[in-house]
């Protein structure tokens, strides 16, 4: 089972391209089914449907709510297919598996006001002010994903035309715009701040740490919360949150699914479409609190 997911992982980052972090989630998956397995004193060659059924039962037991057991078989599926294809199992025991249907789960987002609130309470004159309000303002102002934050560099930028060329999931590029008011933090950050936190061995990463390195994302997220106590907002803050809140804000300010969906990099509309119902759950609350007989 070891070798099987190595040599699936490894195909995975090679053959498909993909992410360091959706590799991590099926690794996690194939991980918890081998476990399982040695519990059950199986071998991958005597898994069947009905064993894969025992074991995604088990996961529910434990807690996996709809979605994490519908990526969970999703990896299920795409791991023995890759086998039977292989020919290293005689047929695929995943396949006549029924991925549950998600949850019908609302995003949570930020009011508006609460969003200026987070970004006005920064002092960019403080010690790592114009870098974080830097972060926030592009996390709000172009809907950027944290991992892609993380990873924006300077050839990424064209601030002239106020644009960043990002790669995403599945290593598809998206070109997203950068909105007026960051493009001043950033302008800001990279004058006044980042040169005094640049060492020999800086990268051209955008966002550094104070050792010039780059900051990794539970830095990031660090930063967030912390930030957003600091402005007293008692809701959870992190960075999706944020993101969730730049396309609904956009969705309530007239702007087209498809500008939305490009801008966020969704490979298809029907992801996108879940701030529709963000938007009615808004428009519904309106009309109880002011209408006559709302």
């Amino acid at each position: 089972m070891e070798a099987a997911g190595d040599s699936f992982i490894r195909y995975l980052a090679v053959e498909r391209g993909l992410s360091e972090a959706y590799q991590l989630s099926v690794r996690r998956t194939l991980g918890a089914l081998a476990g399982w397995l040695k519990t059950k004193n199986l071998a991958l060659r005597d898994v069947g449907t009905d064993e894969l059924a025992a074991f995604l039962s088990q996961r529910k037991k434990a807690g996996l709510n709809a979605a994490s057991l519908r990526i969970t078989t999703v990896h299920l599926k795409v791991f023995f297919r890759w086998l039977a294809l292989k020919g290293n199992l005689e047929m695929d025991p995943a396949e006549p598996l029924l991925a549950p249907r998600p949850d019908q789960t609302l995003p949570e987002t930020l009011h508006a006001q609460s969003v200026v609130k987070l970004l006005d309470s920064i002092d960019p004159s403080a010690f790592l002010g114009r870098r974080d309000r830097t972060i926030l303002e592009l996390f709000y102002s172009s809907g950027l994903r944290l991992s892609e934050l993380c990873g924006l560099r300077f050839e990424m930028m064209d601030m002239d035309e106020g644009f960043l060329r990002i790669t995403g999931k599945g290593n598809k590029t998206r070109v997203v715009r950068v909105g007026s008011k960051a493009r001043e933090a950033i302008a800001d950050y990279l004058t006044n701040e980042r040169p005094a936190l640049v060492t020999k061995r800086t990268s051209s990463h955008l966002f550094l740490s104070v050792r010039g390195g780059a900051l990794s994302p539970d830095r990031v997220r660090q930063i967030v919360k912390e930030r957003a106590k600091l402005a007293g907002i008692d809701q959870n803050i992190y960075p999706h949150l944020l993101r969730h809140s730049f396309a609904t804000h956009l969705l309530e300010g007239g702007a087209d699914l498809r500008v939305i969906q490009e801008l966020l990099g969704h490979a298809d509309i029907s992801t996108t479409q879940i701030y529709t119902h963000v938007d009615r759950q808004r428009l519904k609350s309106v009309h109880q609190r002011f209408h006559p007989r709302g």
